[in-house]
């Protein structure tokens, strides 16, 4: 709960009685209170009438924007005094630079004023019908005293690799207090995507627990990280923690957090906390996604930026209301956990809930019940969830009671016209509008969704439609681009698609990749100079709304976890049996997209396809994770390629999808007749699996 504690310090005081009055006086000039209702942050712009001019003024005068918005939802210590000193040319990106503030006083101190009996959390744990409130202000003075005392300080990085509960919430908080950045680490990584991570955050402490419990099974998160710890010398220390009462082995440099179940060592801390006083770009967190070179990036997010706009996009796009209960049921180890469990809903004083099992645990009727029972309010899932709860039947969902629901999102990947009526239609009973939104780990929140509008403005199934305040989307035209990265034409048309590139920036995109900038500048800003390219196509139709079409890089989206090819095929050819390999994405009914492999063996290899299949299967689970495996598996003599020798992926995701009218211009492949064994082969594959 929101707790009435010793954690209110001077500095909290003072600022939440600044941001008490400056609510007061924006929100007392009525004169333009069609405006001022919707978005109290804007009562004070001049010239605003209605929802088009604000969301026309956010982009034409961003700055005005963004300060109004910043100084009325954020608790300042120090104002700033620049709203933006930003370059999408040379990747320079700064918000509110002279302000100061705490993100942890942001989403918990403040709101002890105006709603100390509001539960911030409630776990719904993965056996069901088991949920529980924490004291989230309490644990998370409490943690960051810990961390404190065991050497822990600013601007150090710490990883946390746990399951999502509310010590996970409390420990990036509790980073955010004394002014450590923190690295969630999805608890579903193997030992070796765990270590790299570590290395690359250079972090020498790390949180996690004994086990993992999820979908009724136990992982063994602690021997992960005892694996991983091989590699990291940098670890000093590993805080451990207990989710189940069975002991692990501990070593010289772990730290039990929990001797026995009744007496955590968190308890010897102290409730008051004194809250780092941070700059606005001071580092709030590293979150590793995957690139198409095969290594993960670190992108960079900062304080006051990110918070702001996590907040602003999970109250209008989701239209939160105060005492609304809002689930997303996302895990905490990527962006979607990052901003819409914990950062956008408690920086606005919500109740957020926190899902640790999995959508067809005990049963397929899970969220449901849950929705139920929790009485949630919005509900934030992936299509691919969705896409499979569909197959189950509408009786699953029809059994319970789902009247609470206000508004239904849907986060990770685009979802079908199919999936979003049966949401629409059975899971909202008509009633609920569902947001589609896209964003990415790069952006910090919802940059296009059909929310927020007019309340009678049409939402178009499978569309995210309209960009966010602030966000400026163009199309470019993608047929110029020779070797991924020459500068191409805006499309000003309708009716058209493109890359998909921002020509502004905004307060929550990420600021770098740690330790490489250049890499940063590359990847998002060389491609089109003077625009963040976003790595997507996207359509804009004739009424101006905009579709995603996909990827338009090496990176697959399997159930809303994005991973590069260059990392699956990194591991495949590890393989002493394996040549070479090629990795590309195919549709897939359930998880959007699957995993095909073409693998070339070196010669004189004899071995059972079926049992190396298994092999390589593994060594991707063990490697990265389960969900990277590979869906196929086709073994060819060779693969197709350039005379240069690069092999034509294109061609490949041609044959996978069974588009061969599509297959193009071969003339420039060193031998065509390459093309024609991949399709045999291909079609030989798919009649196996299907006897």
């Amino acid at each position: 709960m929101w707790l009435p504690c010793g954690c209110t310090s001077k500095y909290v005081a003072s600022s939440f009685a600044r941001r008490t009055l400056a609510s007061y006086l924006h929100v007392s000039g009525r004169s333009r209170c069609n405006v001022a209702a919707f978005m109290p942050e804007a009562a004070g712009l001049e010239g605003v009438s209605g929802r088009a001019a604000l969301r026309e003024l956010s982009v034409s005068n961003s700055e005005s924007f963004w300060a109004a918005v910043a100084r009325h939802r954020l608790c300042w210590s120090t104002p700033f005094h620049t709203v933006q000193d930003c370059d999408l040319s040379r990747g320079k990106i700064k918000w509110f630079e002279g302000g100061k503030l705490n993100v942890s006083v942001n989403c918990l101190d403040r709101h002890v004023h105006t709603c100390p009996e509001r539960v911030a959390l409630i776990w719904e744990r993965d056996e069901r019908g088991w949920c529980c409130t924490d004291e989230l202000l309490e644990m998370t003075c409490r943690l960051g005293n810990l961390l404190r005392r065991h050497g822990v300080k600013r601007g150090d990085c710490v990883t946390i690799y746990m399951p999502t509960c509310p010590l996970a919430v409390a420990s990036m908080l509790a980073c955010a207090r004394i002014g450590a950045a923190h690295n969630v680490v999805f608890a579903g990584f193997s030992a070796d995507a765990l270590a790299e991570r570590i290395r690359d955050a250079q972090s020498s402490t790390v949180i996690t627990v004994n086990q993992g419990v999820r979908g009724g099974k136990v992982t063994e998160l602690k021997k992960t990280v005892d694996t991983a710890m091989q590699s990291c010398p940098t670890v000093k220390q590993v805080f451990v923690a207990m989710r189940t009462d069975n002991p692990v082995t501990m070593t010289a440099r772990d730290i039990a957090m929990e001797e026995v179940r009744e007496q955590k060592e968190m308890l010897k801390e102290d409730v008051v906390c004194e809250p780092a006083v941070m700059n606005s770009e001071d580092v709030l967190f590293l979150l590793y996604t995957s690139g198409s070179t095969g290594k993960p990036k670190g992108l960079v997010h900062t304080q006051a930026g990110y918070l702001l706009y996590a907040a602003l996009t999970h109250r209008y796009v989701f239209s939160y209301h105060d005492g609304d209960v809002f689930g997303c049921v996302a895990d905490i180890g990527w962006i979607t956990g990052h901003s819409y469990v914990v950062y956008g809903p408690l920086a606005n004083g919500a109740t957020t809930v926190l899902f640790e099992s999995t959508p067809i645990y005990p049963d397929p009727g899970r969220y449901w019940d849950m929705v139920e029972r929790l009485k949630i309010n919005q509900f934030y899932g992936a299509p691919t969830a969705i896409r499979l709860l569909l197959k189950y039947g509408d009786q699953w969902v029809n059994k319970y009671d789902r009247s609470t629901l206000k508004t239904l999102g849907s986060v990770g990947e685009p979802i079908n016209t199919e999936a979003w009526e049966w949401y629409h239609r059975v899971v909202g009973d008509g009633r609920c509008p569902v947001v589609d939104t896209w964003w990415q780990t790069e952006t910090g929140g919802i940059c296009i969704a059909p929310r927020p509008s007019d309340p009678d403005a049409e939402i178009v199934p499978g569309m995210a439609m309209r960009p966010f305040f602030g966000i400026n989307p163009v199309l470019m035209d993608t047929e110029v681009i020779v070797f991924g990265f020459l500068q191409g034409e805006v499309l000003t048309s309708n009716n058209t698609s493109g890359a998909l590139c921002m020509a502004q920036p905004w307060p929550g995109m990420a600021r770098t990749i740690h330790n490489n900038h250049q890499r940063f500048i590359d990847t998002y800003f060389q491609p089109y100079p003077g625009y963040f390219f976003t790595g997507d196509g996207a359509y804009r139709s004739e009424e101006g709304y905009y579709q995603i079409t996909g990827r338009l890089d090496d990176v697959i989206n399997v159930s809303g976890h994005r991973i590069g090819t260059a990392e699956i095929e990194d591991v495949v050819n590890q393989c002493p049996a394996v040549a070479e390999s090629a990795v590309v994405g195919y549709t897939h009914s359930i998880k959007g997209q699957g995993v095909y492999a073409f693998v070339v063996l070196k010669k004189g290899i004899d071995v059972q396809e079926a049992d190396l299949s298994r092999q390589l299967n593994g060594m991707v689970s063990e490697k990265i994770a389960k969900y990277a495996s590979p869906d196929f598996i086709q073994f060819a003599k060779r693969l197709p390629k350039t005379r240069s020798g690069k092999i034509m992926r294109r061609v490949l995701r041609k044959v996978v999808e069974s588009d061969l009218e599509g297959l193009g211009d071969l003339s420039t492949l060193d031998d065509p007749a390459a093309v024609q064994e991949i399709i045999q082969g291909h079609e030989k594959l798919l009649s196996k699996n299907r006897s």
